[in-house]
């Protein structure tokens, strides 16, 4: 009698691919290569990641623009963004143009008084021991300020950076507020057809949070940037309207941005006397209270509410991570992923509900 050949009998080892388990491990490891090679892709293409979402948030805020001409327009989409791209040129235009003389002089004031009244602070607090005194001054802690902003900063840290950067920002909005619906159905198109209407949905409910974010943003700047400077004019604060111009820019970053733009109008209402620095901390709180009581809450009700404590833990964030256009694009990341994550809840729950 032959004995069997001991092939005969063997089963699937460990290494098998065919063998369940093998396969159940590989996929596990699939799946965290994967998702490691995501966070390391994310972090390397930081800089055009960031440059492609602030292309959508600009061509969110042309797109509210032609929306809202067209209650009083009717004509083609196309003729009302070009009316809104024709005025916005012109508004820039008008203010390099009539008033960037005067503020490109005032800048350099502004820097020296700034600077001036922070040294005075320094010594101040050197004084009494509240800041050690080999510290390096205000350049030194400027430094340690600026030290933790992330990987697109310096991509971001020289003129050329910063036009190149806003021209990349401002083409893609312009191609994607031009035809919105034909890049949303080339991302449609990538996606499985019984998930393509949820992806309509969510885009559509993204899109809308994102203009109306955008729009009661752009309302917030205006009136905190006219008001702020009418109201230092009339209390003798000097560079009133450089105040009000960065008050309105600085205000398109919630709470980082109100911080910076008081501590620049304190500085400089003290810089003329300790009366008009009372006016100007004044004028301050008063903005701020006209902001958080009624622009705040009326974008809040046709937006998205956004915690102040969670936008600002998302500015330390992406600011730390990304740079300043990580600081910048918090707020919109932040409501464009709460509605996305509101979008999976309400799927979910209906799945759940009609098993």
């Amino acid at each position: 009698m032959s004995e069997q050949h001991p092939r005969s009998v063997e089963e699937p080892g460990p290494s098998d691919y065919h063998d369940a388990a093998t396969t159940r491990e590989i996929k596990r490891a699939v799946v965290w290569f994967s998702v490691a090679a995501i966070f390391v892709g994310l972090w390397f293409l930081a800089q055009p990641l960031l440059l492609i979402i602030g292309g959508l948030v600009f061509a969110a805020m042309l797109d509210g623009g032609t929306r809202l001409l067209g209650r009083v327009l009717p004509i083609g989409r196309g003729w009302r963004l070009t009316i809104v791209c024709l005025l916005v040129t012109g508004f820039l235009i008008w203010t390099i143009s009539f008033a960037g003389s005067q503020i490109a002089a005032q800048f350099e004031t502004l820097r020296a008084v700034v600077t001036d009244q922070a040294g005075r602070v320094l010594a101040w607090a050197h004084q009494r021991g509240l800041v050690p005194s080999g510290n390096g001054g205000l350049n030194e802690i400027g430094k340690q300020l600026m030290g933790s902003v992330g990987q697109v900063t310096a991509a971001l840290g020289t003129a050329l950076g910063v036009v190149s950067s806003l021209a990349m920002i401002i083409v893609i909005g312009l191609f994607i507020a031009g035809e919105p619906r034909l890049y949303e159905r080339g991302i449609a198109w990538m996606l499985p057809m019984e998930k393509r209407a949820d992806f309509y949905q969510a885009s559509e409910r993204m899109g809308h949070t994102l203009r109306r974010l955008m729009a009661g943003r752009l309302l917030g700047m205006t009136v905190e940037g006219v008001f702020v400077a009418i109201a230092l004019e009339i209390v003798g604060v000097p560079m009133a309207m450089l105040l009000g111009i960065l008050t309105g820019l600085l205000a398109f970053l919630p709470n980082i941005g109100a911080i910076v733009s008081g501590v620049l109008i304190v500085l400089v209402g003290f810089s003329s006397g300790v009366d008009t620095g009372l006016w100007a901390i004044a004028v301050y709180a008063l903005v701020q209270m006209f902001d958080g009581y009624v622009i705040v809450p009326m974008v809040a009700r046709r937006s998205v509410d956004l915690p102040p404590a969670l936008v600002l833990g998302a500015q330390l964030l992406f600011g730390a991570l990304f740079g300043i256009l990580g600081l910048a694009l918090a707020d919109p990341m932040v409501a464009m992923i709460k509605v996305l994550l509101e979008q999976c809840s309400e799927l979910a729950a209906e799945e759940a509900g009609a098993a």
